[in-house]
């Protein structure tokens, strides 16, 4: 799957937005669509996909976005949309709690946007982020 991140804080609002109360990961209609589309051409009605961060990347860390065929572990967050189960692991939903994941397209190409408003910084690629 592709994936562009993104992020909706201002420089000067950056700092405060980390101490809000967040609502959690939300999937748009749009993404939920794409996602259940490739869950339907892997043959495995019951795959969740997996969203979080791992450590790497050229601004310290990077989404980790994938299938997981085994369905969510005892103390993943679930989040369900159109028929969509996506899984947060408990050390990711501290980074991604509050980001939306929409699907984009556009005269660039198409993929997965992420707009998490705890991201301070983004690499120019958009593949790697920073908090």
């Amino acid at each position: 799957m592709n994936a562009t991140a993104s992020t909706s804080a201002s420089p000067a609002a950056a700092g405060s937005e980390k101490s809000e109360t967040r609502t959690g990961v939300q999937m748009t209609s749009r993404a939920a669509k794409i996602m259940r589309d490739q869950i339907t051409k892997r043959g495995n009605p019951k795959a969740v996909v997996r969203f979080g961060i791992r450590g790497g990347g050229c601004t310290g860390f990077s989404y980790l976005f994938e299938f997981d065929d085994r369905g969510p572990r005892d103390n993943d967050h679930v989040v369900e949309k159109d028929g969509v189960t996506m899984v947060v692991d408990p050390k990711s939903m501290f980074y991604v709690d509050g980001t939306i994941i929409d699907f984009e397209t556009g005269i660039r190409g198409h993929g997965f946007k992420f707009d998490n408003p705890q991201v301070d910084d983004s690499c120019g690629c958009g593949e790697s982020i920073s908090f």
